[in-house]
């Protein structure tokens, strides 16, 4: 009369793109006992013989078939069922402390007001429960592996994911004091990994559980188990362990004590199946708010290009500070500005400097190299004063001064440069190359090394010619100099103009005109014909001024009404 049991208490991990409050599980819980064994020993005997009328064995089953001794119930998803400990804990409103406590503490009222509980020994813990996290840890480990009558000890992993499920709900801080342990180890331990890794997933957690005691015995927190542990996250991913029966023989659970009774627990879904109208309705709504949505990211957007007015060059470029290398001390920042020539502008609100954050130096091959990686963007306009003007006389710059602080809050000039604006768009990776000023002597040494400091340029765009320099030479040998190191940058340039296509156009049509005027083959005929017609064109417009202005206003009607 042995019943087969089904071993693989494993959890199983289901992916649902239905909301999770339409889960729903059945679970049957029944006692085997003796007189349960006989009955359904004696059922199948006598279904398994061909022509014989069935035994009636209602009064045998009802006498061992009691509320007693089974339960079945549907859960859904954080259904809060209270077990007999619960019901008795929630009565007394001097032991509800948290306003969840307090709302349990109503729901229970209302319970004992009405016909009481559907639930007898099933019951759950939401993941609103601080007995979700506060469960035994052998409980969360070894309940299920009860279901197979084995003993497991728990891993290392788990212990520390105990103490992780505490945390989360214990969030009260007992003092503010800053922890003396170091934030961020630099160089950890195979220990230290050892001992830190945790594993902390944001998921939403509900365990069934079941009260294994003698009906008299009801509401003792050593005889619950766990049933049922389902997890899922935002991403409509559910974990339960176990898993559904399905097809498959019911799960056993042996309890712990002298009697060692045995239970059996089936699990079964029974989550309502959409209809294909439905199916199809839903797939109907998701696809004309999919519409919706497109249609007003098109209005966000426009169907028109954007461009600048007519006689306005756009330039746009989002750049990046990659490394520094080849100076002298370490620990460097960046600091850059814009300097725009005539005929340019930026926005009002656009940031013309930037000051890049401290790095520390990595030794590769024979250098050391800072690696920045700060990202900036500019936007300037250019006006173009001439309608023939084919070329821009002057780009922007970007000045940039490197520097260096130390732990004592010394501070170093490590090198002065310039980046032009690349004339072309698209990307381009330019090193530039820097310098510092130099004075020569022991004492200027000695008070970099010990004090910081070092001579600087009163005016950072002596880098380069000043965009205030109004004459003809500029002369740099007033003080010594020193090449220091190299700044890379990374730069993504658009364009964007409408006169200069304009003119482009212009030259591809004159060259088309050309081309058409096959008899005339040097550029000298056709000169001399433009200049005929040019001609001819003052002398009728000098006729035109010396005739009456009456005798021009009645022509100009005639003309009207005979082109009407």
């Amino acid at each position: 009369m042995a019943d087969s049991w089904n071993t693989d208490t494993g959890e199983a991990v289901y992916r649902s793109r239905d909301a999770v409050k339409n889960l729903r599980i059945r679970v049957r819980l029944e006692r085997v006992t003796s007189t349960a064994a006989l009955s359904k020993h004696l059922q199948q005997q006598v279904l398994s013989q061909q022509g014989r009328r069935a035994i009636e064995l209602e009064t045998l089953t009802s006498q061992g078939h009691t509320a007693d001794n089974e339960e079945e119930l549907e859960v859904g998803w954080q259904e809060k069922l209270f077990s007999q400990y619960e019901m008795e804990l929630f009565q007394n409103e001097a032991t509800c402390q948290t306003p969840l406590d307090r709302q349990y503490h109503a729901e229970v009222k209302a319970l004992n007001k009405a016909k009481g509980r559907r639930n007898h020994r099933i019951f759950t813990y939401t993941d609103h429960d601080r007995y979700t996290s506060c469960l035994p840890l052998h409980q969360l480990q070894t309940s299920t592996d009860l279901l197979t009558a084995t003993k497991s000890s728990p891993t290392f992993l788990a212990e520390r994911m105990a103490s992780v499920r505490h945390r989360r709900q214990d969030r009260r801080t007992m003092d503010c004091n800053v922890p003396k342990s170091k934030i961020v180890n630099w160089e950890p331990t195979a220990e230290f990994v050892k001992s830190s890794h945790v594993v902390n997933n944001a998921m939403q957690t509900m365990h069934i559980m079941g009260d294994m005691a003698p009906p008299e015995r009801l509401g003792q927190k050593e005889n619950e188990y766990l049933l049922v542990t389902i997890k899922t996250d935002g991403s409509g991913t559910v974990i339960v362990k176990p898993d559904f029966n399905k097809d498959k023989e019911p799960y056993r659970i042996v309890t712990a004590g002298e009697k060692r009774e045995v239970w059996r627990l089936t699990l079964e879904n029974v989550c309502t199946t959409m209809q294909p109208e439905e199916k199809e309705r839903e797939q109907n709504m998701y696809k004309d708010l999919y519409v919706r949505h497109k249609e007003y990211l098109n209005s966000l957007v426009g169907q028109d290009f954007e461009m600048p007015p007519i006689g306005i060059l756009r330039y746009l470029m989002n750049g990046e500070i990659v490394s520094a290398k080849g100076f002298e001390y370490d620990n460097l920042y960046i600091h850059f500005f814009m300097e725009l020539p005539n005929n340019w502008s930026s926005l009002p609100l656009q940031s013309l400097s930037g000051v890049t954050q401290t790095c520390r130096a990595k030794t590769l091959g024979k250098e050391n190299v800072a690696f920045f990686s700060y990202p900036f963007s500019f936007e300037a306009f250019y006006k173009c004063e001439k309608e023939s003007e084919e070329s821009i006389p002057q780009w922007p710059v970007i000045y940039f001064k490197v520097l260096s602080l130390d732990s004592w809050q010394r501070f170093r000039t490590e090198g002065y440069g310039y980046l032009l604006f690349p004339a072309m768009p698209g990307k381009h990776t330019v090193t530039c190359h820097t310098w510092r000023p130099l004075q020569t002597g022991t004492v200027s040494a000695l008070r970099r090394f010990f004090i910081g400091g070092s001579p600087e340029l009163e005016d950072h765009s002596y880098v380069r010619i000043p965009g205030t320099f109004k004459g003809e030479r500029l002369s740099r040998f007033g003080f010594c100099t020193e090449t220091t190191g190299s700044v890379t940058f990374n730069l993504h340039c658009i364009q964007q103009a409408r006169a200069f296509v304009d003119a482009t156009m212009l030259k591809k049509r004159r060259q088309k005109v050309f081309d058409q005027l096959g008899g005339f083959s040097q550029q000298g005929a056709v000169c001399t014909i433009l200049e005929a017609f040019q001609r001819a064109r003052k002398k009728m417009q000098e006729a035109r001024e010396s005739l009456p202005r009456d005798l021009v206003h009645a022509t100009s009607q005639l003309q009207i009404e005979s082109s009407a």
